[in-house]
């Protein structure tokens, strides 16, 4: 499976039909998605995880509908 680097807009797209919202694990500075129900999990603004994304190198990936996020590719 060839997982590939996507836009926000996009992965903002797929959350919402996956009913995803963006999150962080309490306490520490990573993110993931989530539908909201995990205890250990809060959910953040889309610009909140957009700044984390930002400041640790990171970018939504995708493949069949899969989202992953990961260290973004080098150029």
């Amino acid at each position: 499976m060839v997982m590939e680097q996507i836009s926000l807009d996009k992965a903002k797209d797929i959350a919402k039909k996956k009913g995803l919202k963006p999150g962080r694990v309490k306490g520490t500075n990573g993110i993931q998605f989530t539908k909201g129900n995990n205890p250990r999990l809060e959910t953040v603004s889309w610009d909140d995880f957009e700044k984390t994304l930002g400041k640790r190198g990171l970018a939504v990936f995708e493949s069949g509908g899969w989202m992953k996020i990961m260290k973004k590719a080098k150029k």
